[in-house]
């Protein structure tokens, strides 16, 4: 990948609704991806669209969503649909990529929420697209094997990219389970109704204790909790290997980022929703052995989930692009 990609970006589209996405704050990987790829400094950028082998659709949907749903009055998808289907319309229009592929060779960022809803109002339309997704929930028609799930990010105000690092040697780590967020969803409901403020060895927070610094309380943790929210994404997924904590995901449909090459059993635990109940003896069940050697491999792969600026090899960024081109290796360019 490294000597071969090519990626044209078309250039139709106007700022702030194309070619831009934010930069902060919990949908900022799209920003950064689009941006990235969009950068003229990008090492897999095509200088001509015929020799490219994959084309990117630079549309910031968290930007279209909150210009054309602000004030958040009419929740209707078929408007968000139809900005999707006039721009893939102009680059069809003006150039044959599109056409001659039926689109398998094109692929766009999304992190918000509503992300997948985009392609729904013309299914036949965007049947080959390579969505890269944050929402990557198979039970809403998310497709492993055309899509890429894109991890969820919290960048922070100030000028860091990311979570904290703030790995700790199991030793120091006293804590079985930790979590703290808001009642988002049914997974953390039910994940409340068992286990909020009920264990000692299970801390479940909604809200955290005044002068408990969340980061430092993931790092004395040896699994932290990352149940889903409204959707399956969450930032803590990267939050907790950033912290030294083997991820306990509670979720169910979730198709994780960078399968293709990780095997997330080796340094994570899958808790189904049903058996959220049984999380402390799940956790107990595990022999100390099995625990270090998940931790150690969760610090061996936590570098593929650094935002770097300008992209690394190996790090977040360029793991998004890799996906992206194994779905491509998987398609034959039809003349």
């Amino acid at each position: 990948m490294e000597k071969r990609l090519k990626v044209w970006v078309y250039k139709e589209g106007e700022s702030p609704v194309f070619h831009h996405g934010p930069m902060k704050d919990i949908y900022s990987i799209e920003g950064h991806v689009i941006d990235e790829i969009d950068s003229p400094h990008n090492r897999f950028a095509a200088t001509h669209p015929d020799e490219a082998h994959v084309f990117f659709l630079p549309i910031g949907f968290t930007n279209i969503v909150h210009y054309l749903y602000t004030p958040r009055v009419d929740y209707n998808r078929r408007h968000l649909q139809n900005v999707i289907e006039d721009y893939v319309g102009v680059v069809a229009n003006r150039y044959p990529y599109w056409n001659r592929s039926g689109g398998a060779d094109h692929f766009f960022v999304a992190c918000h929420d509503w992300g997948p809803d985009a392609t729904g109002g013309n299914p036949e339309l965007f049947r080959n697209l390579i969505r890269v997704l944050c929402n990557a929930n198979v039970s809403e028609g998310f497709n492993p094997t055309r899509d890429v799930p894109l991890p969820e990010i919290k960048v922070p105000d100030d000028v860091k990219l990311g979570p904290p690092d703030l790995t700790q040697s199991q030793p120091n780590r006293s804590v079985l389970a930790f979590f703290a967020g808001g009642p988002h969803g049914y997974v953390r409901e039910r994940l409340f109704q068992h286990w909020k403020d009920r264990d000692d060895d299970v801390q479940v927070y909604q809200y955290l204790p005044k002068n408990v610094n969340y980061f430092e309380s993931m790092s004395r943790a040896r699994y932290c909790l990352c149940p889903s929210g409204y959707e399956v994404a969450s930032p803590r997924l990267i939050e907790s290997m950033h912290a030294g904590c083997v991820p306990v995901i509670i979720s169910d449909g979730y198709a994780l980022p960078f399968s293709d090459v990780l095997d997330w059993r080796r340094f994570s635990v899958h808790v189904p929703v049903a058996e959220i109940p049984e999380i402390k003896n799940i956790l107990e069940g595990i022999s100390r052995e099995e625990y270090l050697e998940m931790q150690k491999r969760v610090l061996e792969v936590k570098k593929h989930f650094v935002l770097q600026r300008p992209a690394q090899p190996f790090d977040l960024l360029h793991m998004v692009i890799h996906s992206v081109w194994l779905r491509r290796l998987n398609f034959r360019l039809q003349f």
